[in-house]
């Protein structure tokens, strides 16, 4: 079994490297439109704006992760407000499963992503912070200092 501090320091690890995938995502998006998601979509001036605007929010998503990872045992509500999002997200895509059928392969992650893999990380931040006031009320320290 892990200690606390190896558990915090795996979680940080884990999301600083999973906030990559909507931090490039936002930022390819942002940069070259519909065509980084699908080469051969063309969409009006209006579908591009609103296609860099989604990505834009990505990148923030991605980037509003990273900011919680160097006390993340103490950020509960950023966290949860962030999955809040994706995870609402995710569920736009599983509508439009409904309406349309599955999308390309290369877009099979992203569900993935926001309906498994957010809410996963959330529920073991929440584990990790139970574990931290634990500690706390124990005396034990868990935290060192760096």
């Amino acid at each position: 079994m892990l200690t606390p501090i190896s558990e915090r320091r795996l979680l940080q690890s884990a999301v600083s490297v999973l906030a990559l995938v909507p931090i490039v995502a936002g930022f390819l998006g942002l940069a070259k439109g519909i065509q980084v998601f699908d080469a051969h979509a063309a969409v009006s001036r209006s579908g591009d704006s609103h296609i860099r605007y989604l990505s834009g929010l990505m990148l923030a998503t991605g980037l509003g992760y990273w900011t919680t990872v160097p006390g993340i045992e103490a950020q509960r509500t950023r966290f949860r407000l962030l999955t809040a999002l994706v995870v609402t997200g995710g569920f736009g895509r599983l509508y439009a499963v409904a309406l349309f059928g599955l999308p390309a392969s290369s877009m099979v992650v992203g569900p993935i992503m926001e309906l498994v893999v957010a809410p996963s990380l959330a529920l073991w931040r929440e584990r990790i912070e139970q574990r931290c006031a634990a500690s706390a009320q124990s005396s034990t320290p868990i935290l060192s200092s760096r």
